[in-house]
């Protein structure tokens, strides 16, 4: 293996750690404020890259990118909200409110699936590029457009930290996500956060989908593979800590860019599956989780 070779592999799995990142981080905002897994986050990145789509294409509304990606944005964060007043909160005081949710997210990812088909059809669509053209680093040439998925990755998910940290809608969302009965006693509306908590996931969903979207084609069902990714990245490295499904998506990001280069894109998920399962046996918590003690 040549040296540029193995900067290029190295290169394509910070693209797809940053990916992985942004895709689970919405999960996993889901999985630790109301504790239950939302199967219809795959069909929300999909659903906001044709949204984005929608508005930006010259083949449809024409406005440009930007534009389209915050419409986008926008319009996800209202869809997931309302997701969440239809298929969850009527089963949230539920004893089996966990199996309930698996059923409802099901049902919403099968009906926003076909919705996107009969809006927009079957054929792919591709989003343009963040920036054209390509760039030299270290002797390689690299496309500005990764780049710029990258970098803009980056900020989302700092910014999200902030918002998580230095808010207090955030601080709100955290004191929910680790004792919602004592959020409840201090005056904190949960129901609220838990709707803002679906329309946040939603609309980090949407803006992955548009960075998916300007990298590689578009189909309806573009979302369930980044739905396991993303499933595996939160399992992977936990949910203690904000930054450990991060840590994890660029670790899985470049462990897939080393698999696929030496057993090939068939077998790399096999070997994907068979580490995840290494590391839950040896931290069942996850990666970079926190061992609780029982009491």
């Amino acid at each position: 293996m040549t040296l540029e070779t193995l900067n290029l592999i190295l290169l394509g799995g910070v693209v797809l750690g940053a990916l992985y990142a942004l895709m689970a981080t919405g999960l996993a905002l889901v999985w630790t404020t109301l504790g239950i897994f939302n199967f219809a986050h795959g069909t929300f990145i999909a659903l906001g890259a044709y949204i984005a789509w929608q508005v930006a294409s010259t083949e449809a509304a024409g406005a440009g990118l930007l534009v389209g990606a915050g419409a986008s944005i926008i319009g996800m964060f209202v869809i997931g909200m309302l997701i969440y007043y239809v298929l969850i909160k009527p089963f949230e005081r539920s004893a089996d409110i966990v199996v309930k949710s698996v059923i409802t997210t099901l049902a919403g990812a099968t009906i926003l699936e076909n919705v996107i088909n009969l809006v927009w059809g079957p054929r792919n669509k591709q989003l343009s590029p963040l920036l054209g053209g390509d760039m030299s680093v270290f002797g390689m040439t690299i496309s500005r457009n990764e780049m710029a998925v990258v970098a803009l990755a980056l900020i989302i998910l700092v910014a999200l930290g902030l918002f998580l940290q230095r808010t207090s809608l955030g601080r709100a969302m955290r004191a929910v996500a680790q004792n919602r009965e004592a959020a409840q006693l201090m005056g904190i509306d949960v129901e609220r956060l838990f709707a803002v908590a679906f329309g946040l996931s939603a609309a980090l969903a949407a803006l992955a989908g548009i960075l998916i979207g300007s990298t590689r084609f578009m189909n309806p069902s573009m979302g369930s593979d980044p739905l396991m990714k993303a499933l595996i990245v939160v399992i992977f490295g936990g949910i203690a800590r904000f930054t450990g499904p991060i840590y994890a998506a660029f670790i899985v990001g470049l462990l897939e860019a080393v698999m696929t280069y030496f057993v090939g894109l068939y077998w790399s998920p096999t070997v994907l599956f068979a580490v995840m399962i290494v590391v839950l046996v040896a931290k069942p918590e996850g990666l970079f989780g926190r061992h609780r003690k029982s009491v």
